[in-house]
């Protein structure tokens, strides 16, 4: 596939100073940026094509060799040369074209020349070729060949980690194990944050795939799974429970006992509840991940549990106490009448 014009990519023209080309990576390379875009494949194409353009504008040497021969400069697959099998340069039939000021210019090099005088001569002692002739490297983008020195910054490392409902709402610490590219196991301790919620995902600046060349690592990106916990429900900052009390609380009101995930409270339950009403706790959520002082609310719905197994003698008062009510002015049907 043929390689976008660097200058296109990030959107400067051809004589666009050092501060130009440098504000337009930094405005594109936010936008694209992996962090930004989990999981989004097209965005971390566009990133590295942008790191890629930034690589050779930002120089001023990898520039000048760019604005002269284009990406065929940094390209060893581009005609400049035929690899044998083993790798090595096949010198009888070598031959490399350029388009130089005084034009077109071909060049046969033979078994018995000195490589590397006509390296220096073919790019005027440049350095972009470093090596001898039986050991010849050039960069490429991909990273596989280093001779030339080119920073490359490690890869990112994705993972999940999974943790529970009260690990997500109190926050924590986790170690995870992982294994670099050389196969050793590595520990790294993970600070939970509070109130972190399912699906966000924590970016460790610098524990990913080490770079090259003096290239920073990579970071390490991990997926945050929350399991669930019986009795809970969680939305946003707020949590939904429920709470079974007695039908003789719900007409008289009374108190019952409410779990949180701060522990058991005492509420209030008021004459006349009916079942399906709701309770607000208020404070009684999940913190704010980032503002501690701001906590979501408990809200819990409640349940009237209707009396089973009556004696005969419990059916009597219940029949009394419904003919009470329909004196009273209420339903008929053991509803209270305020």
């Amino acid at each position: 596939m043929m390689k976008k014009d660097y200058y296109a990519v990030l959107g400067v023209s051809r004589t666009a100073d050092a501060a130009s080309i440098k504000k337009a990576y930094r405005k594109l390379a936010k936008k694209y940026h992996p962090d930004s875009n989990v999981g989004n494949a097209q965005a971390e194409e566009r990133f590295k094509e942008l790191n890629e353009a930034y690589d050779i504008l930002s120089d001023e040497k990898k520039r000048k060799l760019y604005d002269q021969y284009g990406h065929a400069a940094f390209d060893e697959s581009a005609g400049a040369y035929k690899r044998t099998e083993n790798s090595g340069f096949d010198y009888n039939s070598y031959r490399t074209r350029q388009n130089m000021d005084s034009g077109y210019h071909e060049y046969h090099f033979e078994g018995g020349e000195d490589m590397n005088d006509i390296l220096n001569n073919i790019f005027g002692g440049s350095g972009f070729f470093r090596g001898t002739a039986d050991r010849f490297q050039s960069n490429g983008f991909n990273g596989a060949h280093s001779g030339y020195g080119f920073p490359v910054k490690g890869e990112d490392i994705q993972s999940n980690m999974e943790v529970s409902f009260d690990e997500a709402a109190f926050g924590c610490k986790k170690t995870i194990r992982l294994q670099d590219e050389h196969g050793q196991i590595r520990s790294v301790e993970v600070a939970i944050p509070a109130g972190i919620a399912n699906g966000k995902v924590i970016r460790l600046k610098g524990k990913g795939m080490a770079g090259t060349n003096g290239g920073e690592p990579g970071n390490l990106l991990l997926k945050i799974t929350v399991h669930d916990k019986p009795g809970f429900h969680r939305e946003g900052q707020n949590v939904y429970t429920t709470v079974t009390v007695p039908f003789t609380t719900a007409v008289l009101g009374g108190e019952v006992k409410i779990s949180t995930i701060y522990g058991d409270v005492m509420c209030r339950i008021k004459e006349g509840t009916q079942s399906g009403s709701q309770i607000r706790l208020k404070g009684k959520g999940i913190v704010t991940t980032g503002n501690p002082s701001v906590h979501g609310d408990q809200y819990v719905t409640v349940e009237v549990q209707v009396p089973t197994n009556l004696t005969p003698e419990a059916k009597q008062k219940l029949k009394e106490f419904e003919q009470l009510c329909k004196g009273a002015g209420g339903s008929g049907h053991g509803g209270y009448a305020a």
